[in-house]
């Protein structure tokens, strides 16, 4: 048995199919079929039921399998700290980001990190929070960057900054001449918010909720763009947050409005498993990130 045998047999049980887990780890269909079996005889278990159409894992498969992703996760961690004693901030790293969060912040600290770590290889993945977090927990990815919610407390965490949300309007709407908002003025109204999955849709809803507002059912938004377009259409208002707000106020149908304190707001912040040996690199991370956006999150 190698560490390669247990990445076959990780990448199939993701993949599900023989073709797609050979393509994954950049090897042949029939490599890969050949290993998985000569592990299989190794171990003495049938780890598969195979068919022409899909591979079916055996209670002992799925068992071994937990344990092989476990033991390819130590690895990588393993040699992850031998590179972070000597340099670390070089080499790969692997981060996830929401959706409400990627295009807002990474155009204004993606040239930075660049110049200020030429040696830093960042690969950057776009996705909901669930699905980030278990990337994170499977060693995907190395850090993520997200809004904090309650229940993340098993993970290390550096704080980048606290974001403000803003009302978004169409330039019809009868509060579009007002300079600010308070919040308990959504009290009665009907409010266009995100899809599930998305974290700012419940951040938002608690916020609207308290103010004694609804949620327009009859839509749910994809993307925050997508938000933008169904309020410049005087379909209804929305929350977006500070990073997406433009820095002129009115423009393209849509205007944007402050509120007054108590202002509604989300964390942003830098997670990772707490026993990341990356550690060092996170804070010169995040403190890269911190001098570039927590003024403009205000």
């Amino acid at each position: 048995m190698n560490l390669r045998d247990l990445e076959y047999l990780v990448a199939l049980e993701e993949q599900k199919h023989f073709r797609k887990a050979a393509e994954k780890c950049f090897v042949s269909q029939p490599t890969l079929s050949g290993q998985i079996r000569k592990l299989e005889d190794e171990l003495g278990v049938l780890l598969m039921e195979r068919s022409s159409r899909k591979v079916l894992f055996t209670q002992a498969g799925l068992d071994i399998t937990a344990k092989a992703r476990k033991v390819l996760l130590e690895v990588k961690q393993i040699k992850e700290a031998a590179k972070q004693y000597s340099e670390p901030m070089n080499g790969p790293l692997h981060v996830g980001l929401i959706p409400t969060v990627a295009p807002y912040l990474l155009p204004q600290i993606v040239p930075s990190i660049r110049q200020a770590f030429p040696e830093l290889d960042v690969y950057l993945y776009e996705n909901q929070t669930h699905v980030l977090l278990r990337q994170l927990d499977e060693g995907d990815l190395d850090c993520l960057i997200l809004a904090i919610l309650p229940g993340m407390e098993n993970y290390g965490l550096n704080p980048l900054y606290q974001e403000s949300l803003e009302l978004v309007v169409s330039d019809q709407h009868r509060w579009a001449q007002q300079q600010h908002v308070a919040l308990e003025q959504l009290s009665g109204e009907r409010v266009l918010m995100l899809e599930d999955g998305h974290c700012l849709r419940d951040q938002a809803m608690g916020f609207c909720f308290a103010a004694g507002a609804e949620e327009d059912n009859a839509f749910k938004a994809t993307s925050l763009e997508t938000l933008r377009h169904m309020v410049s259409s005087d379909i209804g208002i929305t929350l977006l947050p500070k990073l997406a707000v433009p820095n002129e106020r009115q423009q393209e149908g849509l205007v944007y409005l402050p509120f007054v304190a108590p202002k509604p707001s989300r964390e942003i912040g830098l997670l990772y498993r707490k026993n990341s040996v990356r550690r060092p690199c996170f804070n010169e991370l995040a403190a890269l990130i911190i001098e570039q956006v927590s003024s403009k999150a205000q």
